[in-house]
């Protein structure tokens, strides 16, 4: 069995937590990294770190999303690995809900999917060759009170990728959704001393991220849920 081979990889929605662990595990397996975020000053000291390089980007804007992937392209090479991160939420309750912030979340965190794949696989599909890998959340599979956008937003993303799956797997593009289901370990949200291991560590959802790249097109998997130990579900 030949196991998946990359050699640049794009993160959209790039900032600390995932994205970071992201950009370092593949800057240690000679992956070259591109990050694309709104605001890229916060990317300073990961590019450092990784000598990945970083690119403005609003990606729920079309005309700056094919600008994006032809600096990358020329610039580090067309990605063979796009990684969808980017995400916005707009809570409270919902009759108090503003249209706009509304349809913000779900531009950014749907439709902008939507269009970072299809510029990922223009360039991907002449070689029968990469991966799109898409962040999902527990609201991707159950909608929570006061966070209908979100949920909107994610099942929104989880029917593109299923979508794309069926559609692209054929012609040799691997398509994955993970279902993020808890939350996830930072410098200001740590394990209670009491409940180890009760977040999820950023570094293990990335080696997540990192098995589902490398499985072999006899045995791919759409869709990987994770979650702490103590998580119910």
């Amino acid at each position: 069995m030949e196991t998946p081979k990359y050699k640049t990889a794009l993160i959209v929605g790039a900032g600390e937590g995932l994205s970071a662990s992201l950009a370092r595990l593949f800057a240690r397996e000679k992956i070259a990294v591109a990050l694309a975020a709104r605001k890229i000053e916060k990317l300073g000291a990961l590019c450092g770190a990784t000598g990945a390089r970083a690119f403005a980007c609003n990606a729920a804007d079309a005309d700056e999303v094919e600008r994006l992937f032809g600096m990358v392209e020329r610039e580090i090479g067309a990605p063979d690995i796009v990684v969808y991160n980017a995400s916005a939420r707009a809570r409270g309750a919902f009759v108090e809900l503003a249209p706009a912030d509304v349809a913000q979340a779900i531009a950014i965190g749907a439709f902008g999917g939507f269009l970072v794949a299809q510029q990922a696989l223009r360039r991907m599909l002449p070689k029968k060759h990469g991966a799109i890998l898409f962040t999902g959340a527990s609201a991707s599979v159950k909608g929570y009170p006061q966070s209908a956008p979100f949920a909107m937003a994610k099942f929104a993303l989880r029917g593109l990728a299923q979508s794309l799956a069926r559609e692209m797997s054929p012609q040799g593009i691997h398509i994955g959704h993970f279902v993020i289901d808890g939350g996830i370990r930072s410098a200001t949200r740590q394990d209670p001393p009491d409940r180890p291991d009760s977040f999820l560590d950023p570094d293990a959802i990335a080696q997540n991220y990192w098995t589902m790249l490398q499985q072999p097109r006899s045995a791919w998997t759409w869709e990987m849920e994770v979650r702490p130990w103590v998580e119910k579900f």
